[in-house]
């Protein structure tokens, strides 16, 4: 019987469909460190977990090993350590040196975390990504731009989800971004050209080093222009077809990238774009599972639980390979204008062939605050074997739904 120790920091709901996961599997006795109280769990989890360590830091090495320490006292010897959150992945890896837990190591996790070392990595095997350099001062930013040209994306070194992410078109707009924050030694800043053509996501699962299955998303339009544009709601689309031209070129470089950076086991995320050339580039990798609602998306579209094969991949290293029978796609609701949810408007008017498939869904409630993310306040989920059905499915939902802010 497996000892399992989840670092959740923070009891979100997200992460706890998760965790849920892991306690669904039989024979696995899980414990959780986490950086908020007992209380703050749902009744469920609370009264089915093994073990539980509240640290003062639950984002941090020394607090997530002292967390795991403890519930080695409660459970015996920890055999697994995980956790989803994409800022947590070295730490979890520095302690599983620590402690002598199987699983992903920390040179393997920074390759994964740092955005600057993992594009060194890609470039020096000959995979196609963004020309990049990490700067530590403004005068190196300034000579990476003027060498490369405008636009550009500033971005922190070890960002996920396109958080702190900007384009900057001119050498005063970079100057300014730049101004709020000037790089440093200790704290550089990662500058990319701007890569222009659609954006998309390859999601894989591997086990013990072999890439078992592969999952490409659509991304209508790219999360920047998103973040760009907060009154822009965004759709995510998963074609039931991922295996012609379209997608050839990702499907040879995708596992390469995975193999040189160190996956051997897990679920990764990876973001890319193609060219209006056809040539692609490899954005960022992730080495944990797609948040979003992709995880969601990739079940939908194989039919699994997606959650529970995740967490018999990282516990029992063991995951049976599904078909992918369905198209899916999601199509996120964004609030328009700002302060809380006043009014959802059009789900009534939604019809029927589109009500059909909606197989999940969070519908903003009046008075939740703006979520102030790309994400938006809440989300439609469609699912249905034919692509053409999601994707009109996908553009009726955007332009009939309407989530109003005030």
């Amino acid at each position: 019987m497996p000892n399992v120790a989840f670092a959740v920091p923070f009891a979100m709901e997200n992460t706890l469909r998760f965790v849920r996961a892991a306690l669904s599997l039989d024979g696995v006795r899980l414990g959780i460190v986490s950086q908020d109280p007992l209380e703050r769990f749902p009744e469920d989890i609370r009264t089915r977990i093994a073990g539980f360590a509240q640290v003062a830091d639950g984002m941090a090495a020394a607090g997530v090993a002292d967390g795991v320490k403890r519930l080695a006292g409660q459970l015996g010897r920890v055999d697994r350590l995980i956790g989803i959150l994409e800022p947590l992945q070295v730490a979890l890896a520095e302690v599983r040196e620590q402690l002598r837990i199987r699983g992903m190591d920390a040179k393997e996790a920074t390759n994964f975390r740092d955005k600057a070392t993992m594009k060194d990595v890609l470039r020096a095997s000959g995979l196609p990504c963004a020309r990049h350099q990490l700067c530590r001062s403004l005068t190196e930013a300034l000579a990476f731009a003027h060498g490369t040209g405008f636009p550009l994306v500033v971005k922190p070194p070890a960002g996920a989800g396109a958080r702190s992410t900007a384009r900057v078109d001119t050498e005063a707009e970079l100057r300014s971004f730049l101004q709020t924050a000037l790089p440093s030694a200790s704290n550089p800043v990662l500058l990319e050209e701007f890569v222009v053509g659609d954006e998309f996501s390859f999601d894989t699962v591997t086990l013990n080093g072999r890439h078992l299955l592969h999952s490409i998303s659509c991304y209508r339009p790219t999360p920047l222009h998103v973040l760009e544009n907060p009154w822009i709601q965004w759709t995510v689309m998963l074609p039931r077809r991922i295996d012609g031209p379209d997608f050839a070129a990702i499907h040879a470089a995708g596992p390469q990238a995975l193999d040189v950076l160190g996956m051997v086991t897990g679920v990764s995320h990876m973001e890319w774009f193609r060219r209006k050339d056809g040539s692609i580039a490899i954005s960022e990798v992730a080495a944990r599972p797609p948040g979003a609602q992709f995880t969601s998306l990739i079940g939908h579209a194989h039919g699994i639980d997606m959650y529970r094969a995740w967490a018999r991949l990282v516990v029992e290293e063991a995951f049976d390979v599904p078909q992918r029978t369905h198209a899916a796609g999601c199509a996120y609701l964004r609030g328009q204008g700002k302060g809380h949810v006043v009014a959802v408007e059009g789900l009534d008017r939604l019809p029927e062939s589109v009500r059909t498939i909606v197989v999940e869904s969070k519908v903003p409630a009046v008075g939740q605050p703006a979520s102030g993310t790309y994400e938006g306040e809440g989300f439609l989920l469609v699912r249905h074997p034919d692509t053409q059905v999601v994707e009109e499915a996908l553009r009726t939902i955007v332009a009939t739904v309407q989530v109003r802010l005030g």
